[in-house]
């Protein structure tokens, strides 16, 4: 398990995949495309529970939904939207944000199928195969349409 904020961060690239951040919470697209556009929601200040969440971040969240929602359905158009917080490896509170479509979508010419449509997403799949210079053009993307 991770056991800092800064260690969360490193594994999932918050800095460098960083879509949109408000106070409270940070938008970042997943180094691991199960989904076209699948995100990471996470809290800003460590917290290993969600029920040590303030008002105040509680309202962030709200309004850091909204506006990734939005992001992701003028970008690619999911069809549904799954939220995730499993936090059984890193104990940091986040979610796991996977916009889902039933069919295949496609980004800068590289095909994105939803192989776990219409049940769980396949977590484990990875598209771009971490590579760098695809997950900035999915940021770059949903930053022109935020």
């Amino acid at each position: 398990m991770t056991a800092t904020l800064e260690e969360f961060q490193q594994a999932f690239k918050t800095e460098a995949l960083e879509v949109y951040t408000n106070d409270s919470w940070t938008w970042s697209v997943r180094p691991q495309q199960p989904t076209l556009g699948a995100s990471v929601l996470s809290m800003k200040r460590f917290a290993a529970r969600l029920s040590e969440m303030t008002e105040k971040e509680a309202r962030d969240l709200r309004d850091a939904v909204t506006v990734m929602e939005g992001a992701l359905q003028k970008t690619f158009g999911f069809e549904k939207f799954n939220y995730l917080m499993l936090m059984m490896v890193d104990d940091h509170v986040h979610y796991h944000c996977i916009p889902r479509y039933s069919g295949e979508k496609t980004h800068d010419g590289q095909a994105f199928p939803d192989t776990g449509w219409p049940k769980f997403p396949d977590l484990a799949a990875d598209v771009t195969g971490g590579d760098d210079a695809a997950l900035a053009s999915i940021v770059g993307e949903l930053r022109k349409n935020l």
